[in-house]
């Protein structure tokens, strides 16, 4: 509903930056610290002589390196219960051999009993210890090479960015590089996030003695010892950056191309659990309609359609594990649930003009009786923007599994938004708008992309989702030996290799499914 190609007065390196903040939270460390990051990898650019051409590169694939970390976070939190906690503490040691292997181990079973922990370890150890994390890392990259493709990047950020767990001794992931042959982009982007965020918590000592202890294995030697011999340029005033620290690279992006990278973000905060997958742009288009519906202006619709492609990009502030709880919650994990909509609205105040988007997107869980989340607000203080958002995730939710309950069809979906609209917990014209939409769509498959066939495609979205071999069989009547089959034909086809990337895939090509 965006209006095409009017200049939209956004940066793409602004969404970029407002992104880093999303990242920030999937990766338990404070905000900001991708954004310090990236300050300091723009000062060893430069002393390093790199082009402007390079320098603006540094940029991207730093804002970027990251994004990636939520794909994995399904089965991080499998194994080590947190997946931010597990990630902020990573930072501590030299992520390769023996180190990185008795951190991992460390961190297995953590909050479980001594009896079940020990077990976890040895499933842990037996299921490859550190291949299966280093298959996560593969993950990572390919959904990060994927969020670059779809944001308009240049080739040359998404080949850095390829790279991002590669290291300067070749003991990386997943280990074709070392040396010289790393990216100079990526080399710079190492050093500044480890160092970046040792010199948040002890000081510019700790951080310069971390480089040089790392120097010629993690590290290029003649990049530590630039910063080294610059540490005090280097990380000047990393509290509190100037607000031209950054330079203003990328181009101004067109209404249209800025609602198409909304959609990006939407994707990626789905990512953070398979149950998620495909949530946010169907409530997109659900909610677009029903504004429509409701005699919305243009411009109401737009930011409607925008709030509800964002809404949950606070979901990369709780860990994986709370979201695939399948029992109750505790006191402390709810607390954490509840505040979800309010970091969606810090992540995008960063950019000015969307923190009218990230404000309504805030609301989506709040009820006109005063009974939602977080803030309790009533009646006059919700817009009909947000009335409209609400219902629309409110029915769409009801339709997806979730770990703790099963979906329910549409008539039973229906019911519950009417009951909440008679109750007074929703607003009746928004809920009348929304059920209409719901009703009165047509869909209409699409042609199957990379030559999928339609059983392909329908393995493809329930391997998005999560599910076993096993459990796709007895979903869809076949042998799991057939759906195995399915499977390789697939990740074969649309040349991926982890659940992730086939997540992303499945996402971005519509084929996620309900």
């Amino acid at each position: 509903m965006a209006m095409g190609g009017l200049p939209s007065g956004v940066r793409r390196a602004e969404l970029l930056a407002a992104l880093s903040v999303a990242t920030d939270l999937g990766l338990g460390l404070p905000e900001e610290h991708v954004l310090r990051q990236t300050v300091v990898a723009c000062r060893v650019a430069r002393l390093a002589g790199l082009s402007e051409a390079a320098q603006e590169a540094v940029v991207s694939a730093s804002l970027l390196a990251w994004v990636g970390c939520v794909a994995d976070a399904h089965e991080m939190a499998h194994w080590f219960g947190d997946d931010r906690r597990l990630r902020a503490e990573s930072y501590a040691v030299d992520k390769a051999g023996l180190p990185m292997l008795r951190f991992l181990v460390e961190q297995v079973g953590r909050d479980a009993g001594p009896w079940r922990r020990l077990t976890a370890i040895g499933r842990f150890l037996v299921a490859g210890g550190l291949p299966a994390v280093a298959g996560s890392m593969v993950t990572h990259c390919q959904t990060t090479g994927d969020i670059a493709e779809r944001l308009g990047l240049p080739a040359d950020v998404g080949r850095a960015l390829g790279q991002a767990f590669e290291r300067w001794d070749g003991r990386g992931v997943p280990g074709r590089v070392g040396g010289a042959e790393l990216d100079p982009v990526i080399r710079i982007v190492h050093i500044a996030d480890d160092a970046e965020q040792h010199h948040r918590a002890f000081g510019i000592d700790a951080a310069t003695a971390m480089l040089r202890e790392r120097r010629g294995t993690e590290f290029d030697p003649a990049l530590v010892d630039l910063v080294c011999a610059h540490a005090e340029e280097v990380f000047d005033r990393l509290d509190a950056p100037p607000a031209d620290a950054l330079p203003a690279v990328g181009d101004e992006l067109t209404e249209a191309e800025l609602t198409g990278v909304l959609r990006t973000f939407g994707d990626y905060a789905d990512l953070k659990s398979p149950s998620f997958l495909g949530h946010s742009a169907a409530v997109a288009v659900l909610a677009a309609d029903a504004a429509v519906r409701l005699g919305l202006p243009p411009a109401g619709v737009t930011l409607v359609e925008r709030a509800a492609l964002v809404h949950d990009l606070g979901v990369h502030g709780v860990s994986a594990g709370v979201w695939a709880k399948p029992g109750p919650l505790t006191a402390g994990e709810w607390e954490r649930v509840r505040m979800h909509p309010y970091l969606t609205e810090r992540t995008l105040a960063r950019v000015p003009r969307l923190a009218e988007v990230g404000a309504v997107a805030a609301l989506h869980h709040e009820r006109l009786d005063g009974s939602g989340y977080p803030r309790g607000l009533r009646g006059d203080a919700l817009p009909v923007t947000a009335r409209v958002l609400a219902a629309s995730v409110r029915y769409r939710t009801a339709l997806e599994d979730r770990p703790h309950r099963a979906a329910v069809d549409p008539v039973a979906a229906g019911a519950a938004l009417r009951r909440d609209a008679t109750a007074g917990r929703l607003d009746g014209e928004a809920v009348n708008a929304v059920l209409a939409a719901a009703g009165h769509r047509v869909r209409r498959r699409p042609v199957l992309p990379a030559g999928l066939s339609p059983r392909e495609a329908e393995v493809l979205g329930l391997v998005a989702r999560g599910l076993s071999n096993r459990a796709i069989a007895g979903r869809l009547g076949l042998a799991p030996r057939t759906v195995g089959s399915h499977v390789e034909h697939v990740y074969s086809k649309i040349g991926v290799s982890t659940r992730g990337a086939a997540a992303m895939y499945a996402m971005r090509h519509g084929l996620v499914g309900d």
